[in-house]
């Protein structure tokens, strides 16, 4: 067995699965800001409804996700040690950053706003859902600043062997940073929309009660959802010139990439230092799925005098493409990470020095735990989120007024 092999693959199954709870958190907490300010400004019932609703799912997802995250932050202490040893002093800052952010300012937020509901005042508890949201894109932001870091080192210095940060801002300033950014958002945002648009479209086609509510959740997710694809594929595109500019072995074999191979064959020795064709594979797969959901524009006219619901087969075609921006965000995972291989931090530490020395079989254990403990997580998370979506809207928890959480009578006490 292969250390280094084993070690990869933990990093791939724990990650990957970790961002299905991250892109569902950064969508649906958007459009939660949206319905309840739209509530806010309006006073509308429904839009309480509709905020009440989708909050359960989200608090679901966002439980699970925090649990999921923390096993994942644990393997890079155990399995990359060499990583950490060598760029933990540039890596760290943004990690470190992103768990103030993630674990504090955005937990504390959205336990108030929780247990907030019929306590504060409207205004106050639309603030906390703000501040639930603007935490959730900075914890988005301080993430891929330090994957950006990994994909194109900038604003260090290596000194006794150890990369040190020397110009904060210029991981701020990474060229790699901004248009991934903007894509894993509106990837976020793509993949929200669509589970509205899913979950809407199942009530829809039970014809179960509150008609107008799901019809109104369908038409929110099925624009969103629109305006999204459009941002995805646009921020998609974008990359490739930075890529081919500070990473021209990721995709291209051109005479850039044969120079960068050369240089890198007389720093660190004879290699391979092509990316695996997983990386073109998962990128093409992942524009191929991109061009699917863009179809999601042509469901929009549909929705004028509900002829999406008349017909049936659009909520059909809703339903079933549910799966797509799952498959996308993980096969532009792949692609972005694959294609960095052999490197850890690219043009700087091969990936073969930052695994952590440990035996094969212990290795193995740890893939297996990991793999479980993180197989688990998820699947309790679809199978709560997919048990209250089924329940509907008629009363979540969330949100129930404190006198209507105890309607049965309570017996007189006796005394003997």
């Amino acid at each position: 067995m292969d250390t280094l092999l084993l070690a990869r693959l933990q990093f791939a199954t724990t990650t990957s699965l970790h961002f299905l709870f991250v892109v569902v958190t950064l969508g649906l907490v958007t459009l939660l800001v949206g319905m309840q300010t739209t509530w806010f400004v309006t006073g509308n019932p429904r839009w309480e409804r509709l905020t009440r609703f989708w909050g359960q799912l989200y608090v679901i997802n966002y439980v699970l996700g925090i649990a999921s995250g923390i096993l994942m932050e644990f393997q890079f202490g155990l399995n990359w040690s060499g990583l950490s040893r060598y760029v933990g002093n540039v890596f760290g800052a943004p990690l470190a950053i992103e768990t103030l952010v993630a674990f504090f300012l955005e937990s504390t937020f959205l336990g108030m706003w929780i247990f907030g509901w019929h306590r504060l005042r409207r205004g106050v508890h639309l603030a906390l859902l703000w501040g639930v949201a603007l935490t959730a894109y900075a914890s988005a932001f301080w993430i891929m600043v330090a994957n950006a870091w990994l994909q194109h080192p900038v604003g260090y210095r290596v000194r006794d062997g150890v990369a040190h940060l020397t110009d904060f801002g210029a991981l701020l300033r990474n060229p790699t940073l901004g248009m991934a950014l903007g894509h894993v958002l509106a990837a976020g945002l793509l993949t929200g929309g669509m589970l509205m648009a899913a979950v809407s479209a199942g009530h829809l086609l039970r014809r179960t009660a509150d008609f107008a509510l799901h019809r109104t959740g369908l038409r929110i997710g099925l624009v969103t959802a629109a305006l999204a694809v459009s941002l995805v594929q646009g921020f998609g595109f974008a990359q490739f010139g930075p890529v081919g500019e500070f990473q021209p072995t990721k995709f291209d074999s051109g005479p850039t990439a044969d120079a960068r191979i050369a240089e890198w064959t007389t720093r660190f020795g004879p290699g391979d230092y092509t990316p695996p064709v997983l990386s073109d594979v998962g990128l093409g797969f992942m524009i191929l799925i991109g061009f699917l959901l863009g179809g999601v524009w042509l469901l929009l006219p549909l929705l004028w005098r509900d002829w999406a619901i008349r017909l049936r087969f659009p909520l059909w075609l809703t339903l079933l493409a549910l799966p797509l921006p799952f498959g996308a965000v993980i096969l532009g995972w792949l692609a972005r990470e694959v294609g960095r291989q052999p490197w850890a931090a690219y043009g700087l530490l091969p990936t073969e020095r930052a695994v952590s020395g440990v035996d094969p079989g212990l290795m193995l254990a740890s893939l297996i735990g990991f793999s479980l403990l993180l197989g688990g997580l998820t699947v309790a998370n679809w199978t709560l989120f997919a048990r209250h979506a089924a329940r509907g809207a008629a009363d979540p928890a969330l949100g129930r007024p404190p006198d209507a959480l105890d309607t049965e009578p309570r017996p007189t006490p006796t005394f003997t």
